[in-house]
């Protein structure tokens, strides 16, 4: 099959992304955010707050995994960050759908593979960065809709640090400040659980 080809018919099947709706409201609490949502808003917070990035980060690849870090959800759907039985049969499920997604690119495929499993593995500054961030989003859209969907999946403090320990691990101390304010008036109005 002609390259080209292969291509549009790649970037026709990603459209599905638009489709996969997160466990996260938008902020105006209108409905629930879906994945291609999510991904051009972690592309927004990489570019707006580039400056808490490690020094010398390749952004370009930053924003190329915020991009793709959630493709292969078209097959594996969403998975709550607080879904514990769910989260049990993520990364099969995710690998099987990167097998399929990737597979119809040929070797573009397999560059994009490869940044899938960079920010997956959360080793390089750039994929620690984009991790940071792809926590920090939902928890701002948790905050600002009150905290509808940590209430209504009883999230407690706790579990918003421990599953979004590469934030915590990784973000830029300011950011990190920041995210603790964030959670601790959480818990003071009643949005998250102590």
């Amino acid at each position: 099959m002609d390259k080209l080809k292969k291509q549009m018919d790649f970037l026709i099947e990603i459209d599905k992304l638009k489709s996969i709706f997160r466990q996260s409201r938008l902020a105006d609490d209108s409905r629930f955010e879906d994945d291609a949502e999510h991904s051009w808003h972690l592309c927004m917070y990489a570019i707006i707050l580039e400056e808490y990035a490690p020094e010398g980060i390749d952004m370009l690849k930053v924003l190329k995994m915020a991009l793709i870090h959630d493709l292969v959800e078209i097959y594996a759907g969403d998975t709550y960050l607080y879904d514990v039985e769910g989260n049990k049969t993520k990364a099969d499920r995710e690998m099987k759908a990167a097998d399929k997604l990737y597979s119809a690119l040929d070797k573009q495929g397999a560059e994009l593979r490869a940044l899938w499993e960079e920010f997956d593995l959360c080793e390089s500054p750039e994929a620690q960065f984009a991790n940071c961030l792809d926590r920090l989003q939902p928890i701002m859209l948790n905050y600002l809709t009150k905290g509808k969907m940590w209430l209504k999946n009883s999230v407690h403090k706790s579990d918003v640090l421990e599953r979004g320990y590469r934030l915590v691990n990784y973000g830029h101390p300011k950011i990190v400040e920041f995210l603790n304010k964030i959670l601790d008036e959480s818990v003071e109005k009643g949005y998250l659980l102590p």
